[in-house]
């Protein structure tokens, strides 16, 4: 481990574990809030658990308290590394640096000081973006990957979705061009009506499958109400062209590791699974939207024990 992070202050308020509303029962005795210097990056993690490394990666808007639901049945098999991405929760939040490439080397780097040569991954929607980055450009580092709820892999035109495209896939996809827009204005927009936006991008992406509960909501708005914060999270989009060329290349070589593709049915359900892999297993569950992990916990947690197994039993 990085003996830096042992000199780094405890982290406090809403975003770390101990400021955190309504976790699981017993959580906080499982799980703490660390700080890791990787030396480019201090990031943010909440860890708990023994066994193999199992490396969580959230999506946008939100920290690794969307992992929170499953972190305590996991933390039984392994050590559970949920952690918060470049630009999100407490970790550092630069001005460059969103490609998926550099985020990817980010969590390579976080995970070196951890300790840990080889590790699994589960990641959802950017986290998804990030994953496959990670599996990709380092394949000897990632044993097995879940990926969940973004309809594969981006990639650039003509094989993303057009610009022109159905009222429904237009009110889900439609945030990507607007957090895009790379001179303030997206945060002018934005700024004192994060709970107009966000709200909006966690009711529409549930489809008429489970909600998130409104306490969930505000907690998530409250984060991203920073002003920091907010521009740190629409950095991964900034970078969009940069990611999708790179993905470009990525495909070329598909990945040889098992990949689990998790999707809710009133989602993307078997779009997930649209990867460059060798194999590929995809899970749709029923009734359920794009927030997987906190509106269909107990589903994801079976999906997730079952593609795990082998790794936890050291295959």
């Amino acid at each position: 481990m990085n003996s830096s992070s042992t000199r780094l202050p405890t982290p406090e308020g809403p975003g770390s574990v101990s400021g955190a509303p309504n976790l699981p029962a017993g959580f906080t005795g499982t799980f703490t809030s660390r700080y890791i210097d990787t030396g480019k990056l201090r990031q943010h993690v909440v860890i708990g658990g023994e066994g193999p490394p199992l490396l969580l990666v959230h999506g946008w808007p939100e920290n690794w308290y969307a992992w929170r639901l499953l972190m305590p049945a996991l933390a039984r098999n392994f050590q559970v590394i949920a952690v918060d991405q470049r630009g999100m929760g407490l970790t550092d939040k630069p001005q460059d640096g969103y490609d998926s490439g550099t985020l990817a080397l980010d969590l390579v780097a976080l995970m070196d000081a951890l300790g840990h040569q080889r590790f699994a991954l589960v990641g959802h929607d950017t986290g998804y973006i990030i994953g496959y980055a990670l599996a990709a450009d380092h394949p000897d580092r990632v044993a097995r990957v879940a990926l969940a709820e973004i309809p594969g892999t981006p990639l650039p035109p003509p094989d993303s979705p057009p610009l022109f495209v159905p009222e429904l896939l237009n009110n889900r996809l439609w945030h990507i061009p607007f957090n895009r827009v790379n001179d303030e204005l997206t945060e002018q927009l934005v700024r004192g009506r994060e709970d107009i936006f966000f709200g909006y991008e966690f009711s529409i992406q549930t489809g008429n499958g489970r909600r998130l509960p409104e306490d969930v909501i505000n907690y998530y708005v409250r984060l991203f109400s920073d002003r920091d914060t907010l521009r740190g999270s629409f950095g991964l989009y900034r970078a969009w062209d940069a990611t999708t060329a790179q993905n470009k290349e990525r495909t070329n070589q598909p990945l040889t590791m098992p990949v689990l593709a998790i999707g809710g049915a009133e989602s993307w359900g078997e779009a997930v699974g649209h990867i460059a892999a060798n194999d590929v297993q995809t899970v749709v569950i029923p009734g359920v939207g794009h927030w997987v992990a906190e509106t269909a916990p107990e589903e994801v947690l079976a999906a997730l024990t079952a593609f795990l197994a082998p790794y936890r039993n050291g295959g």
